[in-house]
């Protein structure tokens, strides 16, 4: 089974509950992933979270209720999974551009765009893309130390990237002086891994590897990254570019079913190629795989 396989395996889950309510962690149990690994390969491939996909299609299948005139709005909205009429009908004009009450007025309603439903050939089709080839490296344990933070990925609503991780960067690298027992003063990692299993948060930390943990200074944080099998990416160009390359490792490698997510951290490598700002700089991303 691929992880194409997989994706599908949730979206037949959540078009079986449209009227239910959602866990988006029972979506990802149903395919056998984590919540953070499905809500990953699910954005990287479609290009838009999963709980918009949810929300847009339950939208778009309240659109027949609708056309039957006698359905109260108010039991359409429940029906379709909003607590009131109003969160429903400002959900549903941000998607169509018209209140449902002119929706009812328009003639020829089923000329409409809805939102479609994923099926396999829809699914096969966004991830026809060049493949990408990664160095498959055996990864010796690692002992780090840095400055964690937690935030909301790319995948999420809630996303938050740009106003942490930069952030975070910017308080670690002035102070990584202060780090010692440094194994290479060149190399940087920027470790990413979710906070739970089950959870939308994410854990990063922006730390250097250390050949002992005798001193750590006040504020930071020491981690152990196991002994695995990686494969390792090059990211070429900005660093704000970084997460379109992510994207695509989760959704055309990755999909390709012959090495799993291990669902261990992945990590950033910034070395001697790094230029901050330059097209030419070069970050190495790499994901545990078996």
């Amino acid at each position: 089974m691929t992880y194409l396989d997989k994706i599908q395996i949730g979206v037949d889950f959540i078009e079986a509950n449209l009227g239910n309510d959602i866990q988006l962690n029972n979506v990802a149990k149903t395919a056998g992933l984590s919540q953070w690994h499905f809500q990953r390969i699910f954005k990287a491939l479609t290009g838009e979270t999963l709980k918009t996909y949810i929300r847009n299609r339950r939208l778009s299948c309240s659109l027949l209720s609708l056309e039957v005139d006698d359905n109260r709005i108010l039991d359409i909205a429940l029906e379709a999974g909003f607590e009131s009429q109003e969160a429903y009908t400002r959900a549903f004009k941000s998607l169509f551009g018209v209140t449902p009450n002119q929706y009812r007025q328009i003639e020829g309603k089923k000329r409409w765009l809805k939102k479609i439903q994923f099926t396999p050939d829809y699914l096969r089709h966004l991830n026809q893309q060049v493949k990408l080839k990664p160095e498959i490296i055996e990864q010796k344990a690692m002992m780090l130390v840095g400055l964690r933070t937690t935030f909301y990925g790319s995948d999420s609503d809630k996303n938050n990237i740009s106003q942490t991780l930069p952030a975070l960067w910017d308080a670690f690298l002035p102070r990584i002086k202060e780090i010692q027992c440094r194994s290479d003063p060149y190399v940087a990692y920027g470790v990413v891994q979710p906070t739970t299993e089950n959870a939308e948060l994410l854990e990063y930390i922006a730390a250097v590897e250390v050949s002992s943990l005798t001193h750590i200074p006040d504020g930071f944080t020491a981690v152990s990254v196991a002994a695995s099998r990686y494969a390792k990416f090059s990211h070429r160009g900005k660093p704000t570019q970084l997460d379109s390359t992510v994207n695509f490792i989760y959704s055309t490698w990755l999909m390709g079913g012959i090495d799993w997510h291990t669902q261990g951290p992945d990590i950033e490598t910034y070395g001697r190629e790094y230029q901050p700002n330059s097209d030419e700089s070069v970050i190495y991303y790499s994901i545990p795989i078996q």
